[in-house]
């Protein structure tokens, strides 16, 4: 019963029913009440009550699901943005200091299942790429100067799956240039050498 309730199918059969009932019921009751004043008037009252309680219940339900649909993509976007945000940090503070331990390697496997609960199938793809290159960069526990380099490119073209995971709709529907984006992304990247 739920089930149709969500569905609003309950109620909508509930409303056919009241109006074709209805129709039946007024048909009857104006040929018995036409002798009685007022009758027919409080037939109608009532009738027009129940279908508007009917419809009135029927749109709060479809607008109590849509606000509740609309605070799970909030909440998850939220997450996502989180957890992207926090392997970002990790790789500031591992390049900064120029040493991989293994609390950061641990740190990082634990944000890669992380990854794993919110990101889209191309920031798992591109997320792959960017491990490899992280796991050839460090693979010595120093970050050289050439090493944040390679970590800052991958993680730039890391940055621009993510984006597109946060954003992308919006940035479509804005009818900006995803392309022009994206090489500003990898273009900043470069510029910040170390």
């Amino acid at each position: 019963m739920n089930k149709w309730y969500k569905n609003n199918t309950l109620l909508m059969i509930l409303s056919v029913f009241v109006f074709v009932g209805g129709y039946f019921f007024l048909r009857l009751a104006y040929h018995i009440s036409d002798k009685m004043p007022f009758t027919q008037e409080i037939i109608l009252i009532v009738l027009g009550t129940l279908a508007t309680v009917l419809i009135t219940a029927m749109l709060l339900n479809k607008q109590t699901e849509v606000e509740l649909q609309k605070e799970q993509s909030i909440k998850f976007l939220e997450l996502k943005s989180e957890t992207y945000q926090k392997i970002i940090d990790l790789m500031e503070e591992i390049v900064e200091k120029r040493v991989v331990t293994k609390e950061d390697k641990n740190r990082l496997i634990f944000n890669t299942h992380r990854v794993a609960l919110v990101a889209s199938v191309s920031v798992l793809n591109e997320y792959q790429q960017f491990l490899e290159a992280f796991n050839k960069e460090t693979k010595d526990g120093v970050v050289s100067v050439e090493d944040a380099n390679h970590l800052n490119e991958a993680l730039a073209r890391l940055t621009i799956y993510i984006r597109k995971d946060l954003v992308g709709e919006l940035d479509t529907q804005s009818g900006l240039d995803i392309e022009k984006i994206n090489r500003q992304i990898l273009s900043n990247a470069t510029i910040t050498k170390y």
